[in-house]
């Protein structure tokens, strides 16, 4: 198991460094900071920065940041949840402190240069239009939407034409936004690879222990104050909402609200959700839907964990004269895991089956090393797939059949339907 170290920035950045022998490195900027920090009239302001920072920067082109990257064969990338914004890259070792730098320039020093952040917003309207053709996709939103309606939590990642429109009018709109957001004490620097703790330290002093940043000037000099997180109790009472679509097949969407990271019950919930429809083909929904009625290509269930909330899900896309059926059959699963207990024999080849995708999924590195920043970013710690095992093989039938009665219950569950 790979040795795991810590370290934190006078100015309250984290780092964690997790040393392997592969001569890539991982390194990238993980910020507490997405869709959910928007008002409504900025819907969009998260996402629209994560495409505008690889526009140009105080030392830095648009094409200078690629060529930058591109050059010595590394790759770059960004996304935008509902809580982070993460930008990372991929490299060989020896050019871990150049990109650390370019990263760091990005994060701090954005210029938002008006004609290129204008090309961006075209290609994001381009890219709401996309999503918008793509049922299994918005469906997702949609959900969202439906079980945590009058929360920003609500609003789509990408935001709307009109709020889009509104954010891009000038530079100063998204630089007052990450002045309030993009606080050392929100960020993490993460890296994965063969290179020393020493070295990681020493860069992450000289690229972001200054608090100085473009942005900076706009700031109230306040400390950071989340004040529009919603505190979310979540809707318990069932609803059930059908849209009209037009599509060959009726997609389907069903779930609740559940537990928040961090939670004592996290950690059941993933192992229940994962017996139930969580992406394997032995899943308790995969075998019925699919195996025993034939009635869906494909069927899974999500569990997603949020800082201080969270939901899961049932999706699948089926031909509209099944869809009764279908949803018959999904309840009748959660029936039978909230009514009977699993014997030890399931949970001991359940527990093995998640042990063995734990570790699959572990081979994949950049994977390890944006889970390894998210739990930085929630826990202060991030502990390897076998120490979080260790902690699921304790789990009894007992407490998945309680989570079950929890989480599962009729009178919680929310359904949406594309029709």
């Amino acid at each position: 198991m790979s040795e795991t170290f810590y370290h934190n920035l006078p100015n309250g950045l984290q780092i964690v460094h997790r040393k392997t022998s592969s001569p890539v490195v991982y390194v990238g900027i993980m910020i507490g900071a997405g869709t959910r920090h928007e008002q409504p009239n900025e819907n969009g302001m998260a996402h629209y920065i994560e495409h505008c920072l690889f526009k140009g920067t105080e030392h830095y082109t648009a094409r200078q940041i690629i060529n930058h990257i591109e050059g010595i064969g590394g790759e770059i990338n960004a996304y935008t949840t509902k809580e982070e914004t993460t930008f990372y890259a991929a490299t060989l070792r020896q050019h871990f402190r150049t990109t650390l730098h370019l990263l760091a320039d990005m994060v701090l020093r954005p210029t938002f240069n008006k004609k290129e952040t204008d090309k961006e917003v075209t290609v994001i309207l381009d890219e709401i239009e996309s999503y918008n053709d793509s049922p299994s996709e918005l469906i997702y939103d949609d959900f969202e939407n439906m079980i945590f309606e009058g929360s920003s939590l609500a609003m789509p990642i990408l935001g709307t034409k009109k709020t889009l429109k509104r954010i891009s009018k000038s530079p100063t709109y998204p630089l007052k936004w990450m002045s309030q957001h993009y606080r050392p004490e929100r960020m993490v620097l993460f890296v994965l690879g063969d290179v020393s703790t020493k070295q990681v330290i020493a860069a992450a002093e000289r690229e972001l222990g200054e608090t100085h940043s473009i942005y900076s000037a706009y700031s109230s000099n306040s400390s950071y104050s989340p004040t529009n997180i919603d505190n979310l109790t979540g809707a318990d009472s069932a609803t059930t909402r059908v849209y009209k679509r037009h599509t060959h097949q009726t997609h389907i969407m069903l779930g609740s609200h559940a537990y928040p990271i961090g939670h004592p019950k996290q950690l059941t919930m993933y192992l229940l959700n994962n017996i139930l429809g969580g992406g394997s083909m032995s899943s308790r929904l995969y075998l019925s839907l699919r195996e025993k009625h034939g009635l869906v290509y494909s069927i899974d269930s999500q569990a997603v964990p949020l800082s201080d909330t969270g939901y899961w899900n049932i999706y699948l896309a089926c031909e509209p004269q099944h869809k009764e059926q279908c949803l018959e059959l999904c309840h009748k699963e959660l029936q039978h895991l909230r009514e009977t207990k699993l014997t030890g024999t399931q949970l001991q080849r359940a527990l093995r089956q998640l042990e063995g995708q734990m570790a699959i999924s572990a081979e994949n590195q950049e994977n390890n090393a944006l889970a390894m920043a998210k739990q930085m970013l929630y826990h202060h710690h991030a502990p390897a797939w076998q120490e979080t095992f260790a902690k699921v093989q304790k789990i009894t039938p007992e407490q998945l059949q309680e989570v079950a009665n929890e989480v599962f219950a009729p009178e919680k569950i929310h359904t949406l339907l594309y029709d």
